[in-house]
């Protein structure tokens, strides 16, 4: 079995503010080790599950927040942006049996926690995929489906949770804290490691294949920025319409496209 985790660092138990996710501030360290500790947790998962191979990208920013020493050993993992347009997935291929998000968050627009946001934290407003609002876990997990890779296990905040579940009700979700205005309410540490050990385990024992997310048809993908000079930029996008003065509106039958896209323009 092989095993693809991907890791953010907002939906971490404990983050709640924006200068404990940056490298240079005086607290990012302590949460960039908790998002370690997450990451290590379900890789020993898939590993008493059965896996022979684990990929981890890090995909928080920079993409350099967790230590390369402290993962098990029969691991690999990826650190840096190479450009392709599988983003926050990048390398993930039809070899692999299972994806898993650790640490993701609510969409940009959401309440659910402090720091909610899709992709861009400080030029996107919101992202929207056939009118419903997408986060970060959509985006992937429909470049999951295009690999047929299913996506079973997802950790992060409450309100991401319940959107996992009501795309598919057989992933398996570990709620590690709930926001409350600019305030989280978050389960212990040790207990987040834990949990996330046992149903990464589980569910990697379980049947994988009903976690899988069926694609849309079609996607009509509607960005909304911030600052109307970016969305003019973006408009120039080939496929891409001037919706208004901060929004910009793509179309296609092709998912890869609209990954392709935002790469891009966002």
């Amino acid at each position: 079995m092989k095993v693809y985790i991907s890791a953010d660092i907002e939906g971490i138990t404990g983050v709640t503010t924006w200068s404990e996710t940056e490298k240079g501030h005086s607290d990012y360290s302590t949460f960039a080790r908790q998002m370690e500790k997450e990451v290590i947790a379900a890789c020993k998962g898939a590993l008493s599950a059965g896996a022979k191979e684990v990929w981890v990208k890090d995909a928080h920013d920079s993409a350099r927040n967790i230590d390369p020493a402290s993962l098990p050993m029969n691991t690999k993992l990826i650190r840096g942006w190479s450009g392709h347009p599988f983003l926050m997935v990048q390398e993930l291929d039809e070899s692999f049996d299972a994806l898993m998000f650790i640490g993701y968050h609510s969409y940009s627009g959401s309440n659910e926690n402090p720091l909610s946001h899709s992709m861009n934290a400080t030029d996107v407003n919101y992202i929207k995929i056939n009118g419903e609002y997408a986060s970060e876990f959509l985006i992937h997990a429909y470049a999951a489906a295009t690999v047929n890779v299913p996506v079973v296990f997802v950790s992060g905040d409450k309100g991401l949770c319940d959107e996992v579940n009501r795309e598919n009700k057989n992933i398996s979700t570990l709620a590690v804290k709930e926001g409350i205005g600019a305030s989280t309410i978050s389960i212990h540490n040790e207990l987040a490691a834990q949990l996330t050990e046992k149903k990464v385990e589980e569910i990697l024992k379980d049947n994988m294949d009903l976690c899988k997310i069926k694609l849309p048809d079609s996607f009509e993908v509607e960005i909304s920025y911030s600052k109307h000079i970016k969305a003019y930029k973006a408009s120039f996008y080939p496929g891409m319409e001037h919706k208004s003065p901060t929004s910009v509106l793509f179309k296609t039958n092709d998912y890869f496209e609209v990954l392709r896209m935002m790469s891009f323009v966002l």
